[in-house]
């Protein structure tokens, strides 16, 4: 099984995560969206990460991936069973991808991706407005949220996953969470982060 994408992007970190947690044997080959190499243009027709082979079967996008791989490799689950539960899951991975990443991605994005990759400067302007204006109420809603060491049910699951990785970003970019303003947050994403799968890395460092 290969599985194509940096692990700096949140998308292909949730992937390689949940793979992880399934004790799957994965082949990392931590590309940016858009890399010319035919073998990924090959599973990404639309060029985004992450991206997945297994044998002859080939998938894009982060959460039909972990679908997938929930439903083939069903042992440990990773999905609820329930309905509400499942609903419940579905909407923080919903949260993670469209409102909590697009936001603390402006922080990454610029304080990570322009001045190291780009080589242009940090428009600290929006970085101060995310930081300080965007990025708390979304952080305030998920220490509402937040009742144990995993969002759902007692069980770790998808939604787990899927809202650790941007704070996983913030944290590269220097902004880690502020467990005294955010301490049951910040209670649950250490707990997390300790687990072995979390800890994925780029084989060259990333």
């Amino acid at each position: 099984m290969i599985l194509f994408g940096s692990s700096f992007s949140p998308f292909a970190r949730k992937a390689l995560v949940f793979a992880g947690e399934k004790g799957l044997h994965v082949d990392h080959r931590p590309v940016p969206p858009h890399d010319p190499a035919p073998e990924f243009q090959a599973v990404s027709p639309l060029g985004k990460i992450p991206a997945l082979v297994d044998g002859t079967y080939h998938l894009a996008d982060s959460s039909a991936i972990c679908h997938y791989l929930e439903r083939k490799y069903p042992t440990p689950a990773l999905f609820p069973a329930g309905a509400e539960e499942l609903g419940r899951m579905i909407w923080f991975e919903e949260f993670a991808d469209t409102v909590l990443i697009p936001t603390a991605g402006k922080v990454f994005f610029q304080i990570v991706v322009r001045p190291r990759l780009m080589k242009e400067p940090t428009d600290m302007a929006v970085v101060d407005q995310a930081l300080t204006k965007e990025i708390p109420p979304l952080l305030d809603y998920l220490e509402r949220q937040v009742t144990g060491p995993f969002l759902i049910g007692g069980k770790l699951s998808l939604a787990d996953i899927a809202i650790h990785c941007p704070l996983v970003n913030l944290k590269i970019a220097g902004h880690p969470l502020d467990a005294a303003r955010w301490p049951k947050l910040g209670a649950y994403f250490a707990g997390l982060v300790a687990r072995p799968a979390f800890g994925v890395r780029d084989p060259k460092g990333g």
